[in-house]
């Protein structure tokens, strides 16, 4: 067994991750399901020799120290993003394969809204769900979007790459935390200066990452980042949420005049076993809301959400029944993944099965 026969099946099949740990079998992960790759048990000292090759030199010199790596690696069919750590004492790895072809927008059957968000001049844009939604994805279209529409500086701070941009209209610098910048909190302390139109940061992971990216919004800049939250409302209460209390007042203001929209996602199994779909909640951030942000009381967004058709905004909820609806998804899959359990069984109450 090969890295290079295992990336190749990996491409193959469509697969989303390859998983390798000592002590366990190979696995592919195709349409969210594990797909065993043969019946053969890896030893810890195979599944180093299958990941060195593909690990630069002072990359596995530093893992073997903090036990922890987050990488990228590159042939002719995809890229691929990389996380190495240690269980049980032997290595395992984790490697997601990422098309070198940027989905479009209107390929990823988007809601308007989300091309809507990437026309915007200033404002934070936060693209949420559970690993391995496809945030990553929503991102580099709605980069890729702007890319092709308008002359303007994009900078990306990832940890690591995945989608590399071509330059087409815009001017696009991609920073990779480790290589080209310590830290999001060190890239995003000087990314004023190298004057961006358009500022991504792959993921605002704590205090110091989330108060720069509100800041950049502030001064009247693009911000996409993603949130590990489920919907909206988890996303406003988690960045507020990370201040200490005696900031939250100021930070749930600068929330409210900072945030455009939260697009959340959630990739579901079709019912006919061809693929996964997207299931969208979409938040537009109208005065109403914004009043809402600012006076802490975000249990009430839900029913903005519920009532803003006008605006295209969308709950989760919605988005599923009307999967569900068109015969794309199974009543078990929407009450799955429902935000509501028992709304979503009143909705489907009304609809014969």
């Amino acid at each position: 067994m090969e890295i290079k026969n295992l990336l190749a099946q990996l491409n193959k099949s469509k697969a989303s991750d390859l998983l390798l740990a000592g002590k366990n079998y190979a696995y592919l992960r195709i349409d969210n399901a594990l797909v065993k790759i043969e019946d053969k048990i890896l030893t810890p000292e195979e599944v180093e020799n299958l990941i060195t090759p593909i690990i630069r030199k002072e990359e596995m010199e530093e893992f073997k120290k903090t036990k922890e790596l987050d990488t990228s690696y590159e042939d002719e069919a995809s890229r691929y993003r990389i996380n190495l750590h240690y269980q049980l004492g032997s290595m395992g790895a984790t490697i997601r394969r990422v098309p070198k072809e940027i989905p479009t927008l209107e390929e990823l059957k988007l809601p308007q809204k989300v091309k809507d968000f990437t026309n915007l001049e200033r404002g934070l844009i936060l693209v949420t769900g559970p690993t391995g939604c496809g945030k990553s994805t929503t991102q580099a279209a709605m980069i890729n979007s702007i890319n092709m529409t308008r002359a303007c500086h994009i900078i990306t701070i990832e940890d690591p790459i995945e989608f590399v941009h071509s330059p087409k209209l815009a001017l696009i610098e991609q920073r990779e935390v480790g290589f080209d910048t310590d830290s999001f909190g060190e890239a995003l302390k000087r990314v004023l200066r190298q004057i961006p139109d358009v500022v991504l940061v792959g993921e605002m992971r704590d205090l110091e990452s989330i108060q720069m990216a509100i800041t950049a919004a502030e001064t009247g800049h693009i911000v996409i980042s993603t949130l590990h939250t489920q919907d909206a409302v988890q996303s406003i209460d988690r960045v507020i949420d990370v201040f200490p209390p005696y900031q939250q007042v100021q930070v749930r203001t600068q929330l409210s005049l900072t945030l455009a929209g939260i697009v959340s996602q959630q990739l579901i199994p079709r019912q006919d076993g061809g693929g996964l779909v997207g299931a969208y909640e979409i938040l537009v951030a109208t005065p109403a809301i914004r009043n809402i942000i600012r006076k802490g009381a975000t249990q009430d967004i839900y029913s903005m959400i519920e009532l803003g058709g006008q605006f295209q905004m969308m709950t989760m909820d919605a988005s599923l029944f009307g999967l569900y609806e068109k015969r794309i998804i199974s009543r078990e899959q929407a009450l799955t993944h429902s935000v509501n359990t028992e709304r979503m069984e009143k909705l489907m109450a009304g609809k014969k099965a």
